[in-house]
């Protein structure tokens, strides 16, 4: 089965960090065999001013992570659940079954890149902490990567971005006291409200608000926009559920 995974940037200690995880298991069915966390950190030899990695060394680096995973199906020891490059490193994160093979693992992945310095470790980790914390997005990191997939998908269907258009939202309260005081609050931002949507059998508790506005959804502008409809839904005990539009082209 193929493999699902997802990128984004976020802030980590100060520096900007391009982050990839592995979302197929979310699901947690690896949890209880894959206890330990180990790690791989790998220093890069010219990292970009900003810490990140250049065009120039990212096949080294593919060939690196293609030889750990390698390595890790050998020895039947691990599961590679993500990758995060920050600060002149590439850190490979893996879930593993034990610890005691990790070492032989790395040092026979890693024995092909002879110019390349490398830290690795491993400790318990049965709650899959970092995964969680570390690599899984925020909901907010999760909306900047559903804006930039629905970008990309306009801009293959010959979409021009930069044109105003009709922007559909959807917002979800547990409370309609809640949506009606949300619903006086957008409609002052210029928001026209298209329809209210009531609970069922399967969302009970759930008031939906569907609502559009003219603007552009250009990656930075719909970012932009999202991230205020994030916030201020949550003012009103509400959680945005994304938007939609139509393709302009001319």
């Amino acid at each position: 089965m193929q493999e699902y995974w997802e990128a984004y940037m976020k802030p980590m200690d100060g520096s900007p960090a391009s982050v990839s995880l592995n979302v197929e298991v979310s699901n947690g069915s690896l949890s209880e065999e894959y206890g330990y966390m180990g790690f791989v950190k790998v220093f890069l030899h010219e990292p970009s001013d900003d810490g990140l990695m250049k065009e120039e060394e990212s096949d080294d680096l593919s060939f690196i992570e293609d030889s750990l995973e390698m390595e890790s199906l050998r020895y039947r020891i691990g599961k590679y659940v993500g990758r995060i490059v920050a600060q002149g490193s590439v850190n490979f994160i893996y879930y593993l079954k034990y610890d005691f093979e990790w070492q032989n693992a790395v040092d026979d992945a890693m024995k092909k890149f002879d110019s390349y310095k490398y830290e690795f470790g491993a400790r318990m980790d049965s709650e899959w902490e970092v995964y969680k914390k570390l690599l899984w997005p925020t909901s907010k990191q999760w909306q900047l990567i559903q804006n930039h997939r629905t970008c990309e998908m306009l801009k293959e269907a010959g979409d021009n971005l930069r044109l105003k258009r009709a922007i559909e939202h959807k917002i979800y309260f547990h409370s309609a006291q809640n949506r009606d005081s949300y619903k006086s609050y957008i409609q002052n931002e210029g928001f026209k409200i298209q329809k209210e949507i009531q609970p069922t059998e399967d969302m009970k508790m759930m008031y939906g608000l569907q609502f559009y506005r003219i603007d552009v959804p250009y990656y930075y502008e719909i970012d932009e926009l999202t991230m205020s409809l994030i916030d201020n839904a949550a003012e009103y005990g509400g959680e945005y559920d994304g938007w939609e539009t139509s393709v302009v082209k001319v």
